[in-house]
């Protein structure tokens, strides 16, 4: 059987699918890749909470497959929203990397507290600057846009004094042993966003029971969790929230999570534990604990705030 990927042409993009293709590929599926420009890929002058919020980087595949133009896309899971297009499932969840964030800096700053002041600091992501701007409200967050490597030259010509970016990104594309000045973001400090480091597939109905081979049994367990919890507080993928479920060795779970303010002012936090057996019902319990200390009164305000700046 003949399978069409769906992409974007970033070489992010392509790396995630031509993985996903090789792994079809040994299953003895014959692939081939259809690149296509989606929304977010257009607009690369305005942060990514002004210019329309969820599916920036999937509705142009999402529509491909429905017209039977492809049978698969493949995503960071990140940016795939919790609701999908009548038709398209999550068929599989791959195994996820490194979830943390990464300060990549001019200069040896090892951590946040390190940096000078008043440093400038590039990221597009509000959850980032939320807990960047809580922890140091001196810094100057600044937009950031673009591919990776466009992202990176904009800070070695002196942009910026450090941009954050996902270090699962870096790592696809052989750039962590590149970059000298690269440093790992504890994820007590910085919460990633849901599903990060995962790669999510998304796929029409009558292809899951081929694309399901590739799930991967503990980040399908993790990512549920955090996509359940976003979910629930209704946000999507470019607002101020981070969360981060892990499957421990002995089968417990812990899921954290934060939501507050863009300008780290306000900042909300928690935490439930559960197991295996319990996971489907975890995601939404976390949920409902913040929504009672007011997480959606604080997004709304946090969303407010966004289209204002």
């Amino acid at each position: 059987m003949r399978l069409v990927i769906a992409t974007r042409g970033s070489k992010l993009a392509l790396w995630q699918s031509n993985f996903v293709k090789q792994e079809l590929e040994r299953l003895g599926y014959r692939v081939e890749l259809r690149i296509f420009k989606t929304k977010g890929d257009k607009i690369l002058d305005t942060p990514l909470a002004l210019i329309g919020g969820k599916g920036l980087f999937t509705k142009e595949l999402e529509e491909a497959m429905l017209r039977g133009e492809a049978d698969l896309a493949v995503h960071s899971l990140k940016d795939l929203p919790t609701q999908l297009p009548s038709g398209l499932v999550l068929g599989a969840v791959t195994k996820r990397e490194d979830p943390r964030d990464v300060l990549v800096c001019r200069k040896s700053y090892p951590s946040i507290e390190d940096l000078p002041p008043n440093a400038r600091v590039g990221t597009t992501s509000l959850r980032r600057r939320m807990q960047l701007l809580h922890y140091r409200p001196d810094l100057r967050i600044e937009n950031l846009r673009g591919n990776v490597d466009t992202r990176i030259k904009r800070l070695q010509e002196g942009h910026f004094d450090a941009i954050v970016l996902a270090y699962a990104g870096l790592k696809r594309l052989g750039l962590v042993e590149e970059l000298e000045h690269l440093f790992p973001i504890d994820e007590n400090r910085l919460i990633p966003a849901m599903g990060q480091a995962a790669l999510g597939i998304e796929c029409r109905e009558d292809r899951l029971e081929i694309v399901q081979q590739l799930d991967h049994s503990t980040t399908r367990i993790e990512t549920t969790i955090e996509r359940d919890f976003v979910d629930a507080l209704g946000g999507g993928c470019q607002v101020p929230i981070g969360v981060r479920a892990k499957v421990l060795e002995n089968g417990d779970i812990i899921a954290k999570a934060v939501v507050g303010l863009p300008n780290g002012r306000e900042l909300l936090k928690d935490k439930i534990f559960g197991t295996i057996a319990t996971y489907e019902e975890m995601g939404r319990a976390l949920a409902s604990s913040m929504i009672e200390q007011g997480a959606k009164e604080l997004l709304a305000r946090a969303e407010a705030m966004a289209f204002k700046e």
